[in-house]
């Protein structure tokens, strides 16, 4: 998924694995925070990976950004607008589950970012932690195989909206944005074999909510991490 389909994806996952072997079995798990079925329940992870993503866009603006980012420069540009795209994706559901479903609405999640170094603009070698483009690489390209991978589970039986027109409209930016993000850490990267089946039918790579958070889970805090047996 990152800097090497492979190697990338091993960093993501290790970065943040935990020795709790009960998350793994999610049903059981009173801890975890179960986004629901249904329209509400994709609503509900939907809005869980946008706090994630804007989790992560907040603690890099609240800090010093990383070495070497020129205040005024088109890449610092980049990562400002992703920020505010993110936010208003975040609160975008907020408002829809707190207008339909407010009493089935998810708590606001605690993100778990150790397994990142944001003065890093890039993964160093042998860093066990992530350079920040190459973790917006992960949580970009995890949004859009996520959109993709839920789109069957969205109907129209929240209040009798169409969230399913939205999601395509959200799911497209995000793809913008993971394109952005794959040109900065390699250029020409951006439509890899590792997000698109190039020799097969050249559509995105789509990832079921379960394998989503098997890797988001391991940025959100104890308590924080998601139940999505709901979306099967």
């Amino acid at each position: 998924m990152y800097a090497g389909a492979t190697a990338g994806a091993t960093a993501l996952i290790l970065s943040g694995c935990g020795d709790d072997d009960d998350d793994n079995n999610p049903v059981s798990n009173p801890n975890m925070v179960n986004v629901g079925a249904g329209s509400v329940g994709v609503l509900n992870y939907a809005y869980a990976l946008e706090q994630l993503e804007a989790g992560f866009y907040t603690t890099l603006r609240t800090g010093t950004y990383y070495t070497g980012l020129a205040a005024g420069s088109a890449e610092k540009q980049i990562l400002d607008d992703l920020y505010y795209h993110e936010v208003i994706h975040r609160e975008f559901f907020k408002a829809a589950l707190m207008r339909d479903a407010s009493s089935s609405i998810i708590k606001s999640l605690e993100p778990n970012f150790d397994g990142i170094d944001f003065n890093a603009r890039t993964t160093a070698a042998g860093s066990t932690k992530l350079g920040v483009l190459n973790a917006a690489k992960a949580f970009e390209d995890l949004g859009v195989s996520a959109y993709n991978g839920a789109g069957r589970f969205i109907g129209t039986d929240v209040a009798g909206l169409n969230y399913l027109v939205a999601a395509g409209k959200i799911v497209s930016v995000e793809a913008r944005h993971a394109a952005l993000i794959r040109d900065l850490v390699s250029e020409g990267s951006f439509i890899d074999s590792d997000i698109v089946n190039i020799a097969t039918n050249g559509l995105e790579i789509s990832k079921t909510p379960a394998q989503v958070v098997a890797v988001a889970n391991t940025f959100l805090k104890e308590g924080s991490k998601l139940n999505v047996s709901g979306l099967v």
